[in-house]
């Protein structure tokens, strides 16, 4: 392995020219990429229109960064969490969340995280590695598979909201949105995909400068720089006013609405007096809010809202014509919900390396 290429991180073209070396005809390249891509493949066994010796030579020269499933819980409300071995002791999750209008995969972009948001389980592990586009988009295929096989249901949207900051690790995120929305690859829709950040000014206005076609959200979790420290590091380098201002960059660029996230926190983040400051930061560019009910993680010093002073917030952001959507958690009693992946990581990756 240690001498063996990553072949998923070769190009269409840098494919040609190692078949061209290899003394092969070059729509050979066309053939492998198409079962790198399209259909997956995690071995060079599987790719059947070649030769046994081509496949031998290039099981020779390459490897395949497939990921494979080590556990998979399903909840009482019928989401799926999947932990998936992408390396001698490290785990990563994904989750199939099923409603009554669509099929969403939530993927993982990092093995871990380095941003540390108090309220976040992933935050309290440390960054192990970036996943490479072929992992992030093995977790979409085995999620989209799961949504075919076990409901009958095509998968519908894709959220970058697993473990991990999706804009630290920009160039495999990027590659593997090519890869999901590429006609030679899985042929999703741009607007079906939600990339989310916990908030980066610099590379929110690199989406921008690439003139990305997918959605973009931001955890935000409240307009008021005191409290947003308080709970994201993030925040002392990248304020609500230089966030603002990669945002108007943003949509300057792109012209998409951007979601804000904000879970709701019990006596910190809950009061009107919060709500008003939200519906102010909502000026800055056209938006929706989300409302994301808090599950709760170990040793966690934050509570579940009281639903009342939910609703209170909910109606008051609609007063001011802010699109709200209301979001109850799914996929509590596996750990499953927002914020509590990787919550008991750690242990996995004990069993694993023992």
């Amino acid at each position: 392995m240690e001498n063996k290429k990553n072949i998923r991180a070769l190009t269409k073209a840098d494919l040609k020219k190692s078949f061209t070396e290899m003394g092969e005809k070059a729509f050979r390249a066309n053939q492998v990429y198409e079962w790198l891509w399209q259909k997956n493949a995690a071995s060079f066994e599987e790719m059947t229109n070649l030769s046994v010796k081509l496949r031998e030579q290039l099981n020779e020269q390459f490897f395949i960064d497939h990921i494979t499933l080590d556990e998979q819980q399903i909840s009482k409300d019928r989401t799926i969490k999947c932990a998936f071995n992408v390396g001698v002791g490290k785990v990563v999750e994904g989750v199939l969340i099923p409603t009554k209008t669509r099929m969403t995969a939530c993927i993982s972009s990092q093995v871990g995280c380095s941003l540390a948001c108090k309220f976040c389980a992933t935050g309290k592990l440390k960054l192990l590695k970036n996943l490479s586009a072929g992992e992030i988009v093995d977790q979409v295929v085995h999620l989209k598979n799961l949504s075919e096989g076990k409901y009958n249901q095509n998968l519908s949207n894709i959220v970058y909201m697993g473990m991990g900051e999706p804009l630290l690790n920009y160039k495999n995120m990027m590659e593997s949105i090519d890869k999901i929305t590429s006609n030679e690859g899985l042929g999703m829709s741009p607007k079906r995909i939600t990339v989310s950040t916990a908030g980066i000014a610099k590379m929110i206005k690199k989406l921008g400068d690439d003139e990305v076609k997918f959605n973009l959200a931001l955890s935000l979790h409240a307009a008021n720089d005191k409290k947003r420290d308080h709970i994201m590091a993030i925040n002392e380098t990248n304020n609500l006013e230089a966030l603002a201002d990669a945002l108007r960059y943003f949509y300057g660029k792109t012209g998409t609405r951007v979601t804000y996230e904000y879970i709701i926190f019990k006596d910190f983040n809950d009061e009107l007096e919060d709500a008003q400051e939200l519906a102010e930061f909502c000026k800055i560019i056209p938006c929706k809010v989300n409302i994301i009910e808090y599950n709760t993680i170990d040793d966690g010093e934050f509570q579940q809202a009281d639903p009342k002073k939910v609703d209170r917030f909910a109606a008051y952001l609609e007063e001011k014509n802010i699109i709200v959507n209301v979001r109850r958690s799914r996929g509590k009693d596996i750990d499953a919900a927002c914020g509590q992946l990787a919550n008991k990581n750690e242990v996995v990756t004990e069993r694993m390396m023992k």
